[in-house]
């Protein structure tokens, strides 16, 4: 019983002394200085070594301007305590009140003391660096290394030099210490991705990647190898990345995975000439089953995408052989989806497609590799205008993974059947949901179907454009492009001028692009920029046009200008990180 009062006195004493330290901050934070000072100085009795209750009483007196005050605070603290970090406190002092003859004689007894006694360093560069003086604590960190030579500052001095706008010697440090403690890495390249990401300094990404470049070339350490590869990764030069992890893998031929990760990057970022060459690469390289059956897989996606009818029937016959060489097993799913996608997407053999999943779910799977089958078998049953059995299996994907951003997926491609079914109230409602999803890609489709249908709802209770739109739709998933394309033509045609027309014209400029008809889609997306300054596909309209003009004209001024309209003028679309990246490759800012 005693023991229980005396933790709950203790408890009780806490909790008060918290409450009084908070309504001291309070009166701090709103600059009533006189009222904060009297409630840190009854603090400072209860906790006499309490270091931030004293400097918070010298900064309400130093607020009040009343200097003396604080100096004889501060002096007393020296008598009683003899820390060296009270020679910066009382320099400040005389700072404050215009003395700098003062202020600079505590600052060198402060010096003084690191050279007597160098572990003082910490304290002393820490309250120059409190106040800002930022020349005096890198002075501080540098006199206790001239004394003792096994201190190592480098981390506390690069930032000293960052603050102080010295960028080439804040590199030089932080290269230094991240070979020297690799450790410490992560904190670096944090530290070096804030100035990366920064434009404060053009040339910093440049100083960066000439300072490893020359480590790498001195020392042939693959350490620095990895560390370019981290650099271009930031710069999002994955090709780059890829030759210096090329480099690595042949001095040092133990694990593809860096390797694999980067191919992975890659994908998510839709660099697929970049992934393709490392896929290409791995499976020159690999005996490993597994990553083999990645490779080919991603190797023959990107074929799909990008062959015409005439190539089906050779796809077709290599998606087969594949499945033979590696055999029906829970490792080859991917190609057996990837098979089953083919057939019902691009053989109209929709058929065969589910005979293949049904096959693949009888197979010893985890639970997210039945997810991945059932998702296909219900995009496959959707495909066939089978709503109802698609919703069954999404349905079941969503109840097996909940939190999961598979489940998530589920959901959105759930309300998106309800939306082609023109059930847009039911389809509203989950998209609605969808638009706090973990998943951004996720996130943003769903915001985006959540404004087509309200937006065209409250233009018109009919919803005869939304219903005819979602009909269009519905023919792009078909891949019926040609039919979609007239149906998005009959809607412009129909609703001219009202709320679906924006819509309309940058669905047909993506049809246009899918088709190869570029100078079609630029007229659609110019359309989109002439007239609907104010809509929400303006940033889409200026970047798909820099797009094409970037990559397949080949118009390097026309491009720059349409980028540059989403950099200055779009700064909150999803479209403006990349923009911003690509101008300036454009405009030479990355060099080889």
């Amino acid at each position: 019983m005693k023991k229980i009062v005396l933790l709950l006195a203790l408890l009780c004493c806490g909790l008060a002394s918290s409450q009084n330290e908070q309504l001291a901050q309070n009166y701090f934070d709103k600059g009533e200085f006189d009222k904060a000072r009297l409630s840190y100085e009854a603090l400072l009795k209860t906790q006499p070594y309490n270091q931030l209750f004293f400097q918070r009483i010298v900064e309400c007196y130093q607020q009040l301007e009343q200097y003396s005050q604080a100096e004889q605070v501060i002096e007393s603290r020296i008598k009683t305590f003899q820390q060296a970090n009270l020679w910066v406190e009382l320099g400040y002092n005389y700072q404050l009140q215009k003395d700098t003859d003062k202020a600079q004689k505590y600052y060198e007894k402060a010096f003084d003391k690191i050279i007597k006694f160098p572990n003082e360093v910490y304290l002393i560069a820490n309250a120059f660096e409190r106040h800002s003086m930022f020349e005096n604590a890198l002075k501080a960190y540098q006199s206790a290394q001239q004394i003792e030579p096994n201190f190592n500052f480098n981390f506390q001095m690069a930032l000293l030099y960052g603050q102080l706008g010295n960028t080439d010697m804040m590199i030089e440090m932080f290269l230094t210490e991240a070979q020297r403690n690799p450790q410490n890495n992560v904190m670096i390249q944090n530290q070096l991705t804030r100035f990366m990401t920064e434009d404060a300094d053009v040339n910093f990404n440049e100083s960066l990647r000439k300072a490893l470049l020359m480590r790498a070339q001195k020392s042939q350490d693959l350490f620095w190898n990895e560390y370019l590869s981290w650099f271009y990764v930031q710069q999002k030069e994955y090709g780059k990345a890829f030759m210096q992890q090329k480099a690595i893998y042949r001095r040092n031929p133990e694990t593809f995975a860096n390797i694999v990760n980067l191919a992975q990057l890659c994908i998510e970022e839709g660099d697929k000439t970049t992934a393709a060459d490392i896929f290409g690469f791995v499976l020159e390289n690999t005996q490993d089953v597994e990553l083999k059956i990645h490779a080919n897989t991603y190797l023959m996606q990107l074929k799909i995408d990008a062959a015409n009818a005439q190539q089906l029937t050779a796809i077709d016959a290599e998606l087969d052989g594949l499945l033979k060489q590696f055999g029906v097993s829970p490792y080859s799913l991917p190609l057996q989806i990837l098979q089953a996608h083919f057939k019902a997407f691009q053989l109209s053999q929709a058929e065969v497609g589910k005979t293949i999943l049904k096959t693949s779910l009888n197979l010893p799977l985890n639970e997210f590799q039945k997810a991945e089958v059932k998702m296909e078998l219900a995009d496959i049953y959707l495909l066939e205008e089978k709503f109802s059995q698609a919703q069954i299996y999404y349905a079941q994907i969503e109840e097996d993974l909940k939190n999961d951003t598979v489940g998530h997926e589920a959901s959105f491609k759930a309300a998106r059947t309800s939306y082609f079914k023109t059930d847009f109230s039911w389809a509203q409602k989950q998209f609605k949901e969808l638009k706090s999803a973990s998943s951004q890609l996720i996130a943003n489709d769903a915001l985006e179907y959540f404004l087509l249908i309200n937006d065209n709802t409250v233009a018109d209770s009919t919803q005869t454009a939304l219903k005819q739109f979602a009909k269009a739709d519905f023919l792009l998933y078909q891949n019926k492009n040609q039919q979609a394309l007239e149906q998005f033509r009959a809607i412009l045609k129909s609703f001219k001028g009202q709320e679906i027309e924006p819509v309309a014209l940058y669905r047909l400029g993506k049809v246009y692009e899918k088709l190869g008809d570029y100078a079609s889609a630029l007229s659609q997306y110019q359309t989109i920029i002439d007239h609907y300054k104010d809509g929400i596909y303006m940033d889409e309209a200026y970047y798909f046009s820099a797009e094409i003009y970037h990559h397949q004209l080949k118009d390097v001024a026309k491009a720059k200008a349409l980028y540059e309209q989403i950099i200055f003028n779009h700064q909150d679309s999803i479209y403006f990180t990349d923009a911003r990246r690509k101008y300036r490759e454009l405009r030479g800012d990355s060099t080889l």
